[in-house]
């Protein structure tokens, strides 16, 4: 049985008005890669995987990368790779004027999904 090794990932990227759209390109017992394109204004709410690891490679964009349940954020642009360890708070605000497009990788496939409110806030 023959698996594909090899994705053109521009067939992922989605643009919407709406909220940012989850493209999966492949995904295994192992990992999720999956292609994101935020548009300006648009998130990834604060976020994070109690079971594994998500690590994305931006490819074009900036934006405000969430660090913790405080709502602390660190700037990332084209050519970051950025690391959420097991269990930490991340996502991203395209405060840019241009899309955030990128490449996430979650491992193992059943790492999980929680979504974590910012202290003080009701989002």
């Amino acid at each position: 049985m023959s698996k594909a090794r090899i994705f053109d990932s521009s067939q992922f990227f989605q643009a919407t008005d709406g909220e940012p759209i989850r493209s999966v390109v492949t995904e295994s017992p192992d990992a999720v890669v999956v292609a994101w394109y935020i548009n300006p204004n648009q998130k990834i709410p604060p976020h994070l995987h109690p079971n594994g690891q998500d690590t994305w490679t931006i490819i074009s964009g900036k934006g405000e990368y969430y660090l913790d349940k405080t709502g602390a954020t660190q700037p990332i642009a084209a050519g970051d790779v950025v690391v959420a360890h097991t269990g930490s708070v991340h996502g991203v605000l395209n405060n840019g004027s241009e899309p955030l497009v990128f490449i996430s990788v979650v491992s193992p496939a059943t790492a999980g999904y929680q979504l974590v409110e910012i202290e003080g806030t009701n989002s």
